[in-house]
């Protein structure tokens, strides 16, 4: 970094919140994807005030500037596509309110999720949109990515509970935008456009959230079938038939077995597995919705339906879905965590055709996800240090995307498009859409300085 520039940046945020140290400078080269890069510099700032001075240095210096919470993202969102001032919001961390009568929270982007429902549950409230990195991942980045978790079947995403925030632009102007009222219809919906924009328009300094009470019982049971197309049946089944799960997850085949092969939780080795949760305020309630769940079940062919009579019973059916991720990780040297979304009657399609392309390339593919929103995360495992399997992944990954929008879906349901997808955006939006994208990028940060690289925009 040039000593002007660095200087200044230390006038700015102190010299205690400024680095540039090489080992930094490698930690912030990665985020969970992989991608990597570093940057030139990182800073801590403390005040939406000190970032408005951070932005309009680097925007009279056209320096890139990358926003960045706990680095938890699976697309390269928080790296550098080249050089540029890390912008880590770790230390904006407050929970400035939470109004318990109106229903809501203000937090600044750096509070981890898992300390907002910490500070929540205590009052019976919670925060719906829960991602798997929760317990370290932070609220900006919710609203970066626009994230999502287990209970997006019922409870939606980050979007749906984003009421207001306080954003910098590329100038470093300050502005707020949406409203601390449940309904709002006034203008443009800004805030909609904020979220999910993955810090390319704007810096959010403060988020005010949406907040539920959080229901009190809950039922669950776990249902396994031999062949795809019918547990594929039975989700789209269930999400029409009036009950709406809090949970419906999905295990394929592969994902069972790798976790059979590294723990000793001993599952049923079938094609598919699904976990099921149904939550109310009466245990009746739920109870009800859950024995109309099963009943979707035995109408599908099931193999077996296993209920949960206790709490210790529970945390054993969900056990295999929380390992997962984690075991898949273990077994080859690299894997690719994808994300695509499709609409729920074409679930069956999707599966069955991830199936092929695994076969097709011969690339091993486990998937599992939210099988009650159409959102499933296939994993793709393999030897990153083996050319030949390098390529036959990314031709598989690129089948995938396609695959996704033939049956009228998405690139991504929760973890954004980043540097991972940014070269597939073309498959889902035509070129009006794309101009109308980069117009709005370039309207709002005409240097292109803020997350360059990021989501074809430039």
């Amino acid at each position: 970094m040039d000593e002007k520039i660095k200087q200044s940046l230390i006038d700015i945020v102190d010299e205690g919140n400024y680095t540039d140290n090489l080992i930094d400078m490698v930690s912030y080269s990665y985020d969970a994807s992989e991608h990597s890069h570093r940057p030139s510099c990182a800073v801590w700032p403390g005040t939406a005030e000190q970032i408005s001075e951070i932005l309009k240095l680097a925007n009279r210096e056209r320096i890139a500037v990358i926003p960045r919470g706990a680095g938890t993202g699976l697309s390269g969102s928080a790296i550098p596509a080249e050089g540029g001032i890390v912008l880590d919001l770790s230390h904006m961390n407050e929970i400035k309110e939470i109004n318990f009568e109106s229903r809501l929270a203000v937090v600044q982007p750096g509070v981890v999720y898992g300390e907002l429902e910490k500070a929540l549950a205590q009052n019976g409230f919670f925060f719906p949109p829960d991602p798997s990195s929760g317990k370290v991942a932070t609220l900006g980045g919710n609203v970066a990515t626009n994230a999502g978790g287990v209970k997006g079947a019922k409870y939606g995403t980050t979007k749906d509970y984003v009421l207001a925030l306080q954003v910098v632009l590329p100038d470093g102007r300050i502005t707020r935008v949406g409203s601390r009222a449940m309904k709002s219809v006034s203008g443009y919906d800004m805030t909609r456009l904020f979220v999910g924009s993955e810090g390319t328009l704007g810096v959010v300094t403060e988020i005010t959230l949406k907040i539920n009470p959080k229901p009190t019982a809950t039922s669950t049971a776990r249902a396994t079938f031999d062949r795809l197309e019918d547990a594929g049946k039975a989700v789209t089944q269930i999400m029409s038939s009036g009950i709406l799960p809090s949970v419906l997850e999905i295990l394929g085949k592969h994902t069972i077995l790798a976790i059979n092969q590294n723990t000793d939780l001993g599952l049923p080795e079938v094609e598919a597995m699904l976990l099921v949760e149904t939550d109310g305020y009466t245990k009746g309630e739920t109870d009800f919705q859950i024995e109309k769940v099963i009943e979707v079940f035995h109408r599908n062919n099931v193999k077996e339906v296993r209920r949960a009579e206790s709490e210790s019973e529970v945390a054993e059916l969900w056990q295999a879905r929380k390992s997962a991720y984690a075991v898949l990780a273990r077994i080859e040297t690299h894997f690719v965590l994808e994300d695509v979304t499709v609409p729920m009657a074409k679930l069956a399609d999707l599966l069955k055709g991830i199936e092929g392309i695994a076969g097709k390339y011969d690339v091993q593919i486990a998937t599992f996800g939210h099988a009650g929103d159409g959102n499933l995360h296939p994993q793709l495992l393999y030897d990153g240090y083996d050319p030949e399997q390098v390529k036959r992944v990314e031709a598989a990954s690129a089948d995938l995307f396609q695959l996704a929008i033939d049956l009228e879906g998405t690139l991504t349901g929760e973890h954004g498009i980043g540097m991972s997808k940014a070269p597939y955006m073309k498959l889902e939006h035509d070129p009006v859409a794309m101009d109308v994208m980069g117009g709005i990028k370039k309207m709002f940060d005409p240097n292109n300085i803020l997350n360059p690289g990021k989501m074809a925009l430039g």
